[in-house]
């Protein structure tokens, strides 16, 4: 679940950043996305608000490892696929009869933005792009944002307070989602230590007839007695398969750390 790590939260919408050809704009809106403990496994609940204060929620469960799943809302879409491009981007893909109804990419931006971009159609079969922005929720906001909400008066004396309450939640939240960068960073570091290790195991204790060298690649393979060999015959060289023995595993590099890495 390392590439869906920065996924998870709530995502408050920018209404006025997107761009809507399919339907009207929002007045407001969150994204959450959760993790349910299945490896590869997410939910995805969406509310928003129209601007004539009508509240709708949409959620559904999605296994991002590329395989056609079952889709609930039958009316619309019978099957649900969805996979990772690469650790800051995810697509799911719509499908009935076979055929895409609704493609949704989320994208990861440099300035911590989530991009949410649909491509669908119409009732009538037109194209449409429709095209969102979010920001991590950081904190509830200190006034009514529900549309059965209580009215809340502005007094002096809250004027005063909500002043220095938004003065405060700026600074925490800028040093908060610092925090979270260096955590975030952190933590892909790990992931990428580990998975690095875990495929140095695995090639150490593979067969090795010749001396690797530091910065070359090599080709990882299964043979058939479930056993691994290193080689510098890559997959291209046998036709496009992977030869004499099982499967072809990862296209590898030995590093300066004699630890060895997949290369993609």
């Amino acid at each position: 679940m390392i590439q869906a790590y920065n996924f998870l939260a709530p995502w408050q919408l920018f209404p006025e950043k997107g761009t809507y050809e399919n339907g009207s704009r929002p007045k407001s809106g969150i994204y959450k996305v959760e993790a349910t403990g299945d490896k590869h496994s997410l939910a995805i609940t969406t509310n928003w608000v129209t601007l004539e204060n009508q509240a709708f929620t949409f959620s559904y469960q999605l296994v991002a490892d590329g395989t056609p799943q079952p889709f609930d809302a039958t009316d619309w879409a019978d099957t649900i696929q969805a996979y990772f491009i690469d650790g800051i981007s995810f697509e799911t893909v719509f499908s009935k009869n076979n055929q895409p109804v609704l493609k949704v990419l989320n994208e990861l931006m440099p300035n911590g933005y989530l991009r949410i971009t649909q491509n669908g159609s119409t009732a009538d079969g037109k194209p449409y792009t429709n095209i969102e922005y979010y920001h991590k929720q950081m904190s509830v906001l200190p006034y009514s944002a529900s549309v059965s909400g209580a009215v809340i008066k502005a007094t002096e004396e809250g004027v005063i307070k909500h002043k220095a309450l938004t003065a405060m939640e700026e600074q925490t939240n800028m040093q908060l989602a610092q925090i979270r960068k260096q955590i975030e960073l952190l933590a892909l570091q790990a992931q990428e230590i580990q998975s690095r290790k875990e495929l140095s195991m695995i090639i150490y204790a593979a067969k090795l007839s010749f001396q690797p060298v530091i910065g070359q690649i090599y080709y990882l393979y299964e043979k058939h007695d479930d056993t691994h060999l290193v080689s510098m015959v890559s997959p291209k060289e046998w036709g496009g398969g992977a030869g004499p023995y099982k499967s072809f595993i990862a296209q590898v590099k030995l590093l300066a750390d004699h630890t060895w890495m997949e290369v993609l």
